[in-house]
């Protein structure tokens, strides 16, 4: 099994998540924060119209699923169709090995947890 995770534009949840299913892929966890990449970030306009400033941090969303190691590529290629501009600052998937996983409520373990 495989944990991949997608630091996405919070913008670009919703078509990622559908285009996750589209794929196969069961159930995904969404985390709401902020962040910042190694890229130089734009100016945005002050509240009231009072100018502008550089913000620290970009909204971003990671979202995260298990898959068997049958569905890594699907996966990817999901969230890459639906969060991919081609421009920096799109965001980074990253994939782990997931050892073993738990289901708390049926107890089952291993694939069947997923």
């Amino acid at each position: 099994m495989k944990r991949v995770e997608a630091v996405i534009a919070t913008e670009k949840v919703s078509a990622v998540n559908d285009a996750l299913k589209k794929a196969g892929v069961g159930g995904v966890t969404v985390l709401d924060g902020k962040g910042r990449g190694a890229g130089s970030r734009e100016q945005v306009s002050a509240a009231r119209g009072t100018g502008f400033y550089v913000p620290e941090f970009h909204s971003r969303t990671s979202i995260m699923t298990v898959v068997d190691d049958s569905k890594v590529d699907a996966a990817i290629n999901a969230i890459l169709g639906a969060a991919s501009t081609g421009s920096p600052g799109d965001g980074k998937i990253f994939v782990s090995t997931v050892e073993d996983a738990v289901d708390i409520g049926s107890k089952k373990r291993g694939s069947g947890a997923v």
